[in-house]
């Protein structure tokens, strides 16, 4: 790694892997960044070992089940004495976009939750210590996670997981009333992803660059902010 790499800002993306996170880091990477990138452990190789291969050590690899807490420990322990700029957790699971709140199951409620709403907090408790006051914290919500915005239902589950991490979010906010720490929640608009399927409005190279850009430039701005991919507020 060149001098100036190692005095390059630097990003702790969780959910690296494919997809928007894949994307992410590649942007990061492209603006000069260091980056630290996860996978679910027993992955195998994935698009992020190829783009870890070409980025001459800027780009190192991490294991963790975001879902399993003793991972989520065990990653924050090997990270001890680390400093990043700026921590984004991205991670989400969808389920059956017709199902409804009267048809799901308990395990299927419970595992779309889980993944989307407590799991990524747990993971901000757990590494934010890692991030300095004036470091910026961020999480992959949803447009759809806007109760406001909700006038035509469907992804009841999936609204509902994300409408839950927005609240968890601003409760993680409102303990740091009066530091200078900025704190985003994006959407990153309907992305034709694995996860949004084949009819979404915007491809990766539409979204992902756009949303990078959001986070640059929410650094230095104390408090929370619901934003979406081309900046825009989102309402509540």
């Amino acid at each position: 790694m060149s001098a100036s790499a190692l005095n390059a800002p630097s990003i702790l993306l969780i959910g690296a892997s494919r997809g928007l996170g894949h994307a992410m880091a590649a942007e990061f990477l492209n603006k000069g960044w260091n980056v630290v990138g996860t996978v679910r452990a027993g992955s195998g190789r994935t698009r992020l070992h190829d783009l870890a291969d070409a980025s001459e050590g800027r780009l190192e690899i991490e294991t963790v089940d975001i879902c399993e807490p003793d991972r989520v420990a065990a990653l924050r322990d090997r990270l001890s004495g680390r400093v990043f700029d700026m921590l984004f957790v991205n991670a989400g699971v969808s389920n059956n976009p017709a199902e409804t709140i009267a048809d799901v199951t308990t395990d299927e409620f419970v595992r779309v939750m889980v993944t989307n709403a407590l799991s990524p907090m747990r993971v901000l408790e757990s590494l934010e210590r890692y991030v300095p006051a004036t470091g910026l914290i961020g999480v992959m919500s949803s447009g759809q996670g806007s109760v406001a915005n909700n006038e035509t239902g469907q992804r009841e589950v999936y609204r509902g997981s994300k409408a839950a991490l927005n609240m968890f979010m601003r409760s993680f906010a409102a303990r740091q009333a009066g530091t200078p720490r900025a704190m985003v929640l994006m959407a990153p608009g309907w992305v034709r992803t694995e996860l949004g399927g084949p009819d979404g409005r915007l491809s990766i190279e539409e979204s992902i660059p756009n949303l990078v850009n959001v986070l640059l430039a929410r650094q230095g701005k104390p408090g929370l902010q619901y934003l979406d991919y081309l900046g825009r507020t989102v309402p509540w």
